[in-house]
This record gives structure tokens, C-alpha cells and sequence, in this order.
């Protein structure tokens, strides 16, 4: 995932680089702190996403984000980072093409789980030829009627209503505890919620083993 970083803010601009470098499989390959310079860096080095402030010296980051989303297949992906919390921004983002928005401050693992999140999403657009609506489903983050096989509609709402109400993260141990399910038809379901849009997943480190996946609703 190559990354370009947009913050009129010189270090802030640089905790947003570090951020991004710590994440397995991505890198920095410009940081602009104008929008003149980011839609000229955006053309030349073709990044896979922007990290885009709003607030910028010449120009309103919404409108380095219609010049960055043009409707062309190669488009990068603009994840807004700002501090203005506005619902006019907030709706000239949505409305602009923005895959999410972060409002400042914020913790490295919002931030991480947006770039897995654009990662995830360019993949799955990378490996179609055609969409069936299952696929359209997932990549627009809308709940599919259509269930995988083993899964069905009554205990997936119980799932969603117990991640919905927790509050914070659960992992599928703690899932599978509050809905008296196994865990595995627990993480079964929380994996479809991942694949769908409608939870985020992270990896919580600690003692011995393997890091410990844990889920949380992000609708």
C-alpha cells in the first residue's frame, strides 16, 4: 500500500508518516503540506491512498479530494484526517468520495485499521472481473440478505446485537460466552461482519502465542 500523507502541519505530518511505516506492508511515498502540492504529488507517484487534511494553507482539503477522485478505476483511495468535526465537512467528505474520516486526535490503531480497511477493499477490486451482488455488498460495507452457507439471519443479529451494545472490542471467546455460541460459529459470524463492512477487527498483542483478534462494530 503506497501512501501519500497531506497535513499543512510539518509534524504533525511526520506522526502520520510514522504511524503509516509501522503498518506491515505499507509506505510513505510522498508527504504534501499544500493542496496545489498533493494533487501534483498524487499524479506523479500514483499512491494507493491519501491521508488528506482538510485544513490546508491554499486550498479546502474537500476540494484536493474531488480533484483526487475523478471517477477513474486508478483513483486513490482519501482518507480524511482532520480536526474539523462540522457536519457540512463531514458530509462534503461522504459525498466526495472519501473512504472514511478520522477526526483529530486519534490513536495509531484508528488509523491502522482505515488503511487495512483500504487495503482490504483494493484487493478485492483487483481480483474482479465481474461483481456479483455479494461482492458489491462487501465492498460497499452493506449488510448481504444473502448469508453464507452455515450462517443463519436469527443468530447473526444476536451476534450484532451483542457486539453493537458492548460498547468496546470483543474477542470471539467473549462473544461466543454472551451468546452461548461456540467459538468457532462465533468467529465464524464476526468474520462475516469483517468481510461485509459492518465490524473492524484488530490484533491485540501480549504474553505468549498468537495475537489475539478482537472485533468491534463500526457502523
Amino acid at each position: 500500500m503506497r501512501v501519500l500523507v497531506v497535513d499543512d502541519d510539518f509534524m504533525v505530518a511526520k506522526v502520520h508518516s510514522g504511524y503509516v511505516g509501522r503498518i506491515e506492508g505499507c509506505t510513505v511515498v510522498g508527504v504534501a503540506h499544500t493542496g496545489a502540492d498533493a494533487v501534483e504529488q498524487a499524479r506523479e507517484l500514483r499512491p494507493d491512498l491519501v491521508l488528506l487534511d482538510v485544513y490546508l494553507p491554499d486550498m479546502s482539503g474537500i476540494d484536493v479530494l474531488r480533484a483526487l477522485r475523478t471517477g477513474a478505476p486508478d483513483d486513490p483511495s482519501v482518507l480524511v484526517i482532520t480536526a474539523a468535526d462540522d457536519a457540512a465537512t463531514v458530509a462534503a467528505a461522504l459525498h466526495g468520495g472519501a473512504l472514511h474520516y478520522l477526526v483529530k486526535p486519534f490513536d495509531s490503531r484508528a488509523l491502522s485499521e482505515q488503511v487495512e480497511r483500504a487495503r482490504r477493499l483494493r484487493g478485492r477490486l483487483a481480483g474482479l472481473d465481474r461483481a456479483g451482488q455479494e461482492d458489491i455488498d462487501r465492498l460497499f460495507g452493506a449488510g448481504s440478505t444473502r448469508l453464507p452457507k452455515g450462517l443463519t439471519g436469527e443468530t447473526a443479529a444476536l451476534v450484532e446485537r451483542v457486539l453493537r451494545e458492548h460498547g468496546g472490542d470483543l474477542s470471539a471467546t467473549e462473544c461466543a460466552e454472551q451468546t452461548r455460541l461456540s467459538r468457532v460459529s462465533a468467529r465464524r459470524y464476526l468474520e462475516h461482519f469483517v468481510d461485509t463492512g459492518a465490524a473492524q477487527v484488530h490484533l491485540r498483542y501480549g504474553g505468549t502465542g498468537r495475537p489475539e483478534r478482537r472485533y468491534t462494530w463500526a457502523r
